[in-house]
C-alpha cells in the first residue's frame, strides 16, 4: 500500500503520525481505546489533569500487557509439554518392540 500522514486526538491534543495504510484502522482504533480509558477515569476520580490521567492508562495499559505475557508463557509452556508428551507417544508406537 503506501504511507499516509493521519492526525490522531489524544486528549485535547493532535498528534500527527506517518505510518503504513494497513495500519491505519489499528491506529485509529488504539487512538479511540485510549480516549474511552481517559474518559473513564475522568468519570472515575473526578480529576481533569490529564497528566494524571494519561498516567493512569499507561499503567493500566502496561498492567494488561504483563498479564497477556505471562497468560502466553503458560499456554506456550502447556502446548510445549503435550506436544513432548504426543512425540514420545509417537516414538513408542513406531518403534518396534523386541523380543527377548
Amino acid at each position: 500500500m503506501g504511507e499516509l500522514s493521519i492526525k490522531i486526538r489524544i486528549g485535547d491534543r493532535e498528534y500527527p503520525m506517518k505510518i503504513e495504510a494497513e495500519e491505519e484502522e489499528q491506529i485509529r482504533k488504539a487512538g479511540r481505546m485510549v480516549n474511552e480509558q481517559l474518559r473513564r477515569y475522568k468519570d472515575r476520580f473526578g480529576t481533569n489533569d490529564k497528566q494524571d490521567l494519561l498516567a493512569m492508562v499507561a499503567f493500566d495499559a502496561f498492567m494488561e500487557k504483563i498479564d497477556y505475557e505471562r497468560t502466553l508463557s503458560d499456554m506456550e509452556e502447556r502446548v510445549s509439554d503435550k506436544l513432548g508428551n504426543l512425540n514420545k507417544l509417537i516414538s513408542r508406537a513406531l518403534t518396534p518392540e523386541r523380543s527377548v
